[in-house]
């Protein structure tokens, strides 16, 4: 999954689940930009095994640091397709 741009979302309230911070992050996103987001990066030691909150794919990028979320619409990479005889189609 690959995203050009978002939003980057700051959230370090305790006892808050991260379902509850990309709901949040998501409800200001679209009131922002008047679309739906369907991706959000944050750092691996946040995603806890959760891989949707909200209907938005969760996913972990070292990059991102703590209490950080960028959320946004992704695009989905589809693997290339192979004829029969491993070449490209």
């Amino acid at each position: 999954m690959s995203m050009d741009w978002g939003l980057m979302w700051f959230d370090d309230t305790t006892g808050r689940s991260l379902e509850d911070k990309v709901s949040r992050a998501a409800a200001h996103y679209e009131r922002k930009y008047g679309q739906t987001p369907t991706l959000c990066f944050v750092n691996p030691s946040a995603k806890n095994g959760t891989d949707q909150a909200a209907g938005i794919q969760i996913e972990s990028l070292k990059v991102i640091g703590p209490h950080c979320l960028w959320i946004g619409v992704g695009e989905v990479s589809h693997p290339q397709k192979r004829n029969g005889k491993g070449r490209k189609s």
